[in-house]
């Protein structure tokens, strides 16, 4: 069983930046592919970013490239989202998704871009 906990959401301008955390409870992290995809109201969860279980792999989606970054320690077992330059758009819950097989999502952090 995997367990995921996602933090760093909060409230900020439109331009400013947020760091999202994923921390992981199991002990093969380094072998799950990681991803971080968010949920705005009334619209289906899209995925934002992807990373290969080892980190040599990335995937964005179009509307944050060159925006966001994701990135992961194996050693801590946590999966980080570095969001730059965040527009009203970027507003929704963010989720955390480890994939083995299986799917495991976290409870989600919410992210509001609002002046």
């Amino acid at each position: 069983q995997v367990q995921l906990v996602e933090s760093g959401g909060g409230l900020v301008q439109p331009g400013g930046s947020l760091r999202l955390s994923c921390a992981a409870s199991v002990f093969t992290f380094s072998t799950y592919a990681m991803s971080w995809y968010r949920q705005a109201p009334g619209k289906e969860r899209e995925l934002v970013a992807r990373i290969s279980s080892v980190g040599a792999r990335t995937n964005y989606a179009d509307s944050v490239k060159g925006r966001f970054t994701i990135s992961r320690v194996n050693s801590k077992n946590t999966l980080y989202l570095q969001m730059n330059s965040l527009k009203p758009e970027d507003t929704g819950v963010y989720y955390c998704n480890a994939r083995r097989e299986v799917d495991y999502w976290g409870q989600g952090t919410q992210v509001t871009v609002s002046s």
